[in-house]
């Protein structure tokens, strides 16, 4: 903005000089054709006129000169008043553009820029602070329902003293069980705070894609086989990535663990990895209902949640990916997300060890 007002200034100036100089022109022209007319005329007036043209000329040059510069003076006043009056417009949450005078075009366009700007800021925290109080929405109806089961089968299990053994240890059990979901709702709550205070260390090592791909998705087989669905792995031999593994295998639990959650029953899960340059690709496809591509955009942030209507026993807080987008990130790699005709693709690039 410092160059369009330096610009500004300079136009003025400019145009101060030549209105000054063009005055000063048409006065010295007016002068010499007096001096030409006035003597064939023969007039008292006129006369006296003609010996005092000097004095006029004079006076004319002190009255315009003053006009022109209280009018150059006076019209940057009147610029910084039209921009004063524009900044007040700059925060109002409309679309209406701001004008200004022509000499003041770029100033126009950077102050039209900045207010775009505010705009965009402020519907991104709105829509932030939406996504917030929708996750609290979700978390307070998935922590209290197991809540309220532990609380009622405790309960139960305190007022009937004399409950046969096999009845209280079902209950006992299923309490067991709702108490442990608690503890992974609460733990991803931490979880994805603390990587994003970064407080989280990377203690990095050559990891064999492989070995840990294999690993993750053996822990899955009881999960995927009561579905009837089915992991196939293809990884490049010798494929090694410089990271940690504990934080890796975090992020590829968590992808197997979407895919099992949102699988057609019957279908593969396929995992692949090779290396591109500098780096490995680690593909995870599986087969599901498609994602809508507003859906798909906002896939990884921290406050959205992929399907508004699953149940609260498919899966934690909903933070996993956000998690995983978290990990990948800390080890200076990128993860992205692809859906078509009932596809869903998660590609992961990491950097590999030398």
């Amino acid at each position: 903005m410092n160059g369009q007002n330096l610009s500004v200034k300079k136009k003025s100036e400019w145009h101060f000089l030549f209105a000054l100089l063009s005055y000063t022109v048409l006065g010295l022209i007016a002068l010499m054709l007096f001096q030409v007319v006035f003597p064939e005329r023969k007039n008292s007036v006129i006369e006296w006129l003609y010996w005092r043209l000097d004095v006029i000329y004079f006076f004319y040059l002190c009255i315009g000169g003053v006009c022109i510069f209280h009018y150059y003076w006076k019209k940057p006043w009147d610029y910084l008043d039209e921009v004063i009056a524009a900044t007040q417009t700059v925060y109002e949450q409309n679309n209406c553009t701001i004008r200004l005078s022509e000499p003041l075009r770029g100033v126009e366009q950077q102050m039209n820029r900045i207010k775009m700007s505010v705009l965009l800021s402020q519907k991104a925290a709105k829509d932030a602070e939406d996504r917030k109080n929708e996750l609290v929405m979700y978390l307070a109806h998935d922590i209290r329902t197991p809540l309220t089961a532990v609380i009622g089968y405790l309960s139960l299990l305190d007022e009937a003293h004399d409950m046969p053994a096999e009845q209280k240890e079902k209950y006992v059990g299923i309490a067991l069980d709702k108490a442990e979901r608690l503890e992974t709702l609460i733990d991803e709550l931490f979880e994805i705070t603390r990587y994003h205070t970064a407080a989280v260390q990377i203690k990095r090592t050559s990891v064999d894609l492989y070995t840990l791909l294999s690993q993750v998705a053996e822990e899955f087989y009881p999960v995927l086989s009561a579905r009837g669905n089915h992991v196939k792995l293809a990884v490049e031999d010798n494929l090694n990535v410089y990271g940690d593994p504990e934080k890796l295998a975090r992020v590829f639990n968590n992808l197997i663990k979407n895919a099992a959650a949102y699988s057609y029953s019957d279908t593969e899960i396929g995992i692949s990895a090779e290396r591109k340059g500098e780096n490995a690709e680690i593909v995870f496809k599986n087969y599901g209902q498609t994602i809508a591509p507003e859906q798909l955009a906002g896939i990884f942030e921290k406050f959205s949640r992929l399907d508004k209507a699953r149940l609260s026993d498919t899966g934690g807080a909903g933070l996993g990916l956000s998690i995983a987008k978290e990990i990948i990130s800390l080890h200076g790699g990128e993860i992205t997300a692809q859906s078509c005709d009932d596809t869903v693709t998660f590609i992961v690039i990491l950097p590999v060890s030398s």
